[in-house]
């Protein structure tokens, strides 16, 4: 009967992944044939191979955790496979010892791959907005720098008229090979060309537009369409406007970060937009038409006789356009505040003073101005 795999690799079955890999690579430096020639060593380091293969893979573990060994019976290599190729997570372990492609034991390679064409990079660009234009959008002009293809070399980096060679280095393979001895045997290990950074080609006769680089940096105008709506923290993404790519690769996006600038007059909550409006006593008492600062510019707004302080009152469809649908607009919200003075004339005190009269209100000295209060709630 086979051993419990956790067992063999000395690990908790909730051990993560990390902890298998630890347990493995300590397991399998000491159990490996080429190092410990002891009797049943080969046999240890097959089972230890067997438990990490089947542990190692998320779908594999979750069979053997719910079957036995017979839920993973055709799912692994099994101890005795012939070569590291097949191995994945033991090829994974070598790679960690030795850093850089894991070339393979006893002198046999993968084949290296010359790096293709890569895409550019994405750019940030952080946009300040005015409240108004926030709200209803439109075009801005923008400068900024990035990278483009060079248009006298056209991305080949080398002088017009002549052509990059393959690299003496790596002969156009665009990698090279490095064979390490180890207690395991002999491993190859590959890593990027330092002569031709991975191209497989050298320039002899460089462009003397862009240096040999094949791009260049360009200082730009672009305009940028602002949607009705955005706030701070909107994100507009402008294709192919980043860095251009490697080796005729495409160019990366462009990303504008919105911000929206405080208004003195004007606040936001979501699609609404809120202000303040003071008024006097007398106006609040007997009601009124008075004329208001909009987005859309003044607008008339009726104060019912009665207001109250703190009374919101509501302009349909003066808010902010709801982003992606121009059409809907949120409310103008108006917070009535009234004033209540601290000092009247003769002429106004003796009309407050008849007033109060008829409403049966008692005032004194320095009452007056508690009368006043009482009516809006002070």
């Amino acid at each position: 009967m086979a051993r419990d795999y956790y067992e063999v690799l000395g690990v908790s079955r909730s051990a993560d992944q990390d902890e298998l890999k630890r347990a493995y690579r300590r397991l399998a430096r000491k159990y490996h044939p080429d190092v410990n020639k002891e009797p049943g060593a080969e046999d240890q380091f097959k089972e230890i191979n067997r438990a990490y293969e089947v542990l190692s893979d998320a779908q594999t573990r979750a069979n053997y955790d719910r079957f036995g060994e017979a839920g993973v019976s055709g799912a692994a290599g099994g101890p005795g496979f012939s070569d590291f190729g097949d191995m994945g997570g033991f090829a994974d372990i070598f790679e960690t010892f030795f850093g850089g492609g894991f070339g393979g034991v006893g002198g046999s390679q993968r084949t290296a791959r010359r790096p293709g064409p890569t895409r550019g990079e994405d750019l940030r660009y952080d946009l300040k907005l005015e409240f108004r234009e926030a709200v209803f959008g439109g075009e801005k002009e923008i400068r900024l720098t990035h990278s483009e293809t060079c248009g006298t070399c056209n991305g080949a980096g080398a002088k017009p008229g002549t052509r990059p060679v393959t690299c003496s280095t790596c002969n156009g393979v665009g990698q090279v090979r490095r064979s390490t001895r180890t207690p395991f045997g002999s491993f190859t290990q590959l890593s990027v060309c330092p002569t031709c950074n991975g191209t497989g080609q050298m320039i002899e006769e460089r462009c003397e537009t862009c240096g040999g680089q094949g791009q260049t940096q360009v200082n730009k105008k672009l305009k940028i369409t602002i949607p009705a709506g955005v706030d701070t923290g909107t994100r507009l993404r402008v294709s192919n406007e980043g860095d251009a790519g490697q080796r005729n690769g495409p160019p990366g996006d462009l990303y504008v970060y919105l911000f929206v600038q405080p208004d003195p007059e004007f606040q936001r909550d979501g699609n609404n937009i809120l202000t303040t409006l003071k008024i006097s006593y007398l106006q609040a008492i007997l009601g009124c038409r008075i004329p208001v600062n909009t987005v859309d510019g003044e607008e008339e707004l009726t104060i019912p006789p009665g207001t109250q302080p703190n009374t919101v009152l509501t302009l349909e469809d003066k808010g902010v356009p709801r982003l992606g649908n121009p059409v809907a607009r949120g409310d103008h919200l108006i917070t009535v505040e009234i004033e209540i003075p601290t000092k009247t004339n003769a002429e106004e005190r003796e009309l407050l003073e008849k007033l109060a009269k008829m409403r049966g209100d008692r005032i004194g000295k320095g009452g007056l101005e508690n009368f006043l209060g009482g009516l809006f709630g002070g």
